[in-house]
């Protein structure tokens, strides 16, 4: 990695639990500084704080909801005044749907409950986030930053009682590659990260759906997908192991998308 002056800075939406907690814990061992965002308040989520303060890290708290205007600008505000610089951002927050609908009887507001967040959100904190990029770059010459968006094999693996689901992912993709084109010139890298099953509250309540159809061959490597898993290859492309491929894909799957007969 480039150094900074200080210890670099990453953000992660949604970095408390689950996924999001399995990549903090990577980068806190990596060596950044963080910043964790949220929708519970501080005291429900301290335990967690704590663990990643003690790795060596300053971690900061940013409740809020990225759907939000208000609150995606109250955030960035906030890393700004305490940390002065932001290094990496990552798009892990996200929402399912309250109510598994076939498509052909799914609602307006469950489409744009999970596409304000999934896709809204994540669009238009990159777009802030990387102006500042943009800015601290013409500040600092040995400036390293990048962006991470984490996906979902539900960007091209259709799920016809998740379509809202299925859709804010395939467009978290292309936001990946209109980021990726628009910042090449700042050489500021934009990657995605498309996990598969992975073990979390989010899919505590199919365990054993998929504890089935994983020993039946579901994925290639035969176990669930750990945060951890997710966490390691975040923390690759942000310590800038993958300098050249911006806009690229790093599926964190299992084998479980590659076709087989």
């Amino acid at each position: 990695m480039k150094k900074t002056e200080h210890q670099p800075v990453a953000f992660i939406t949604g970095g408390s639990r689950g996924i999001g907690y399995g990549i903090a814990e990577q980068l806190a061992n990596a060596g950044y500084d963080l910043a964790i965002n949220g929708l519970r308040p501080e005291e429900a989520v301290r335990e967690a704080l704590e663990s990643l303060r003690s790795r060596g890290s300053e971690v900061i708290y940013c409740p809020g909801d990225i759907a939000s205007t208000h609150d995606r600008a109250t955030m960035i505000q906030h890393i700004r005044g305490h940390f002065g610089r932001l290094n990496v951002l990552v798009n892990n927050a996200g929402v399912a749907p309250k109510e598994r609908r076939d498509i052909l009887e799914a609602t307006e507001e469950s489409f744009h409950h999970v596409l304000s967040t999934n896709l809204q959100g994540a669009y238009f904190l990159t777009q802030a986030t990387a102006n500042w990029m943009i800015s601290q770059r013409a500040e600092q010459a040995d400036f390293w930053g990048c962006i991470i968006n984490i996906s979902s094999i539900s960007a091209t693996v259709a799920s016809v009682n998740r379509g809202e689901y299925c859709v804010a992912k395939a467009g978290l993709s292309m936001a990946t590659q209109l980021f990726a084109a628009r910042l090449g010139e700042y050489d500021i890298p934009v990657y995605e990260v498309r996990p598969g099953v992975i073990k979390t509250d989010m899919t505590a309540g199919v365990t054993t759906k998929y504890n089935d159809l994983i020993n039946s061959g579901l994925t290639i490597q035969k176990r669930w997908g750990l945060p951890s898993d997710v966490g390691k290859a975040v923390a690759a492309l942000a310590k800038g192991d993958f300098p050249y491929s911006t806009g690229q894909v790093i599926m964190v799957d299992g084998g479980m998308t590659i076709p087989r007969l």
